[in-house]
């Protein structure tokens, strides 16, 4: 269930970021300081002319025109000055802190375990970290700063105006509550059709994500209109969003605009009765109408900036709803570094559920696997043998049980130091977008060119490698669709052999490779498990009968174990298993 969060909590969420740059942040709002001076002088200097021209028109000299004419022209370049800073290191300020946010949230991503990414659009959590951060940069610099503007200038044109007329100003400053009441319920539904749109362009991102990535597919079955009727759906409910939208941002504009006018009105009106009966000057008035346009400039400016203050709300909102996702597998506080591995891994009556399931995938497991043991994984689908594999590294946490290395239980070994040592060879290999050399280096990052050459020798992949375009340093086009499926999966044995785990799973690395590919590719594996403890988790069980065990997983556990020859005499699930691929 979603938590809706108040403004103020958002708030305070934020405010570790300003607290980064509150130098830069006290000098804006010093700067914006003086460019408020500079605004709220102009009206003191007509009243002076005018007053002086009323009651003596010749001791409004050229000599005091011109020094009030100087004077207003220092604070100009002063306001240009300042309102430069404001625009510019304001900005960038606003910039610092989207960038920190954006670091915090992709740091904060990296540490999910693997069932957030199970439920959660990659689309949407790109939307959250691009374009629900951009508006936060806005929202942080102008924020605080119109924020200050606006308070300095209510408070000054309230003494000032008061000082004209009490009575005139009250009538004033009576519709300002109606006006803020009327602003806060459109505020309400902007908010809510912000984050709806937020949530719709997650959902769009998500869809072209999936067709594009999906192209050939896509073109395979002449699909093409299917895709953009699903876009075009996608699409039309977006506008149908942002057509909400802006008819609450033409309601909240349009009430501010006729609170406006009637505040004009008021004062032109009722000022008109006051200098009429001689309660106001002419100077007093013409001066009282240039700060009243001041001060609703002021206010059009805050109402305003509640549009960009619901999209800056909107986007820490959704922000703050990821780094409140808690991090399942955390370290714990005495956790120490695995190091020397001896490669014995043991499951003690290990039992797990996924948390969007009912039921369990294993249920007290217990399986001993000694140092450099070859253990081949098979079963029907659903059986757990993925599952089981994943716990090890700990992509996700036992229910109950334990799984211990060399005798410990792994929970407490540090997370990165566990996963060093486990090498994972999957059928869906992912190439990152770059080199042939940079997606080896992945294995061991600080490798040299020397070692990289050396893993791929190993993978038996530098001979393609070498007759590449450019060698090792080849692009290999997004996630590597520029190399087959067989070049691929020997390009990620090459990083496990850079990486030389003691533990190694391969997870259905050859599956999905045609005879030839799955012929080199599972000499290179073959050579890759020696002297390793290894999990093979297999659907052609062709490529594991030299496996030192052969445990076959059903929704009911370990329903057999043993070597092939083991196996095949008990004529149970692995002789029908074998059977039924030998006639296919």
């Amino acid at each position: 269930m979603k938590v809706k969060r108040k403004n103020i909590n958002l708030l305070r969420r934020v405010l570790p970021y300003f607290i980064k740059y509150r130098v830069t942040l006290f000098k804006d709002l010093s700067c914006a300081t003086l460019t408020t001076i500079c605004e709220l002088v102009l009206p003191l200097i007509v009243r002076y002319i005018t007053s002086q021209a009323e009651e003596n028109i010749a001791a409004l000299s050229v000599s005091t025109i011109l020094l009030l004419g100087a004077a207003y022209l220092v604070l100009r370049v002063i306001d240009t000055a300042a309102s430069y800073y404001m625009q510019s290191v304001g900005h960038i300020m606003g910039t610092q802190i989207e960038t920190d946010m954006r670091r915090d949230l992709f740091a904060h991503l990296q540490r999910l375990p693997y069932s957030y990414y199970d439920n959660t659009k990659i689309g949407q959590i790109m939307s959250r970290i691009t374009s629900d951060l951009f508006d936060v940069t806005e929202f942080a610099h102008h924020g605080p700063e119109e924020l200050f503007i606006t308070t300095i200038k209510i408070v000054v044109s309230f003494a000032v105006l008061s000082s004209f007329n009490i009575y005139l100003t009250l009538i004033i400053f009576s519709i300002l509550p109606v006006m803020l009441f009327f602003s806060y319920k459109f505020n309400r539904r902007m908010k809510k059709a912000f984050k709806e749109s937020r949530v719709q362009v997650g959902e769009i991102n998500s869809q072209v994500e999936d067709s594009l990535l999906g192209v050939r597919v896509v073109k395979s079955f002449a699909n093409e209109d299917v895709e953009k009727g699903k876009f075009e759906k996608g699409n039309n409910k977006f506008l149908k969003i942002k057509r909400t939208m802006y008819h609450c941002m033409a309601s909240f504009h349009s009430t501010t605009r006729l609170f406006d006018g009637i505040m004009y009105i008021a004062v032109v009106v009722a000022g008109a009765f006051f200098l009429r009966g001689g309660m106001i000057t002419a100077g007093d008035f013409m001066a009282y109408l240039l700060y009243v346009t001041t001060l609703l400039t002021s206010i059009r400016r805050i109402v305003e900036f509640m549009e960009q203050f619901q999209r800056g709300m909107t986007g820490i909102e959704r922000f703050a709803e990821v780094m409140d996702t808690p991090v399942d597998i955390e370290d714990a506080p005495d956790a120490v570094e695995l190091t020397e591995v001896n490669g014995d891994i043991e499951f003690a009556d290990v039992t797990f559920g996924y948390e969007t399931e009912k039921g369990n995938v294993l249920n007290h497991v217990n399986l001993t696997i000694p140092n450099g043991a070859n253990v081949a994984l098979v079963g029907p689908s659903g059986g757990g043998k993925t599952t089981l594999c994943s716990l090890i590294p700990r992509f996700y946490e036992v229910t109950s049980g334990s799984i211990l290395i060399d005798g410990k239980d792994i929970r407490t070994y540090t997370q990165n130091s566990l996963r060093r040592q486990i090498g994972v060879v999957q059928q869906d290999v992912y190439m990152f977008s770059g080199t042939v050399a940079e997606n080896i280096l992945y294995g061991r990052p600080d490798a040299t060119r020397e070692e990289v050459e050396e893993a791929a020798a190993l993978a038996g992949a530098h001979e393609f490698i070498s007759s590449l375009p450019n060698g090792y340093d080849t692009y290999v086009g997004e996630r590597g669709v520029k190399l087959s499926g067989g070049q691929k999966q020997r390009l990620s044995i090459a990083r496990v052999f850079l990486k030389n785990p003691p533990i190694l799973i391969l997870d259905e690395a050859t599956s999905a490779l045609d005879n030839e590919s799955e012929r080199l590719v599972q000499k290179s594996l073959e050579d890759l498990t020696k002297g390793r403890t290894t999990l093979t988790i297999a659907h052609r069980l062709s490529t594991i009968r030299k496996a030192d065990t052969i445990l076959v997983l059903t929704e009911d556990g370990i329903a057999e174990q043993g070597n092939h020859d083991e196996l095949m005499a008990q004529k149970g699930i692995y002789y029908d298993l074998l059977r039924l691929t030998m006639e296919e």
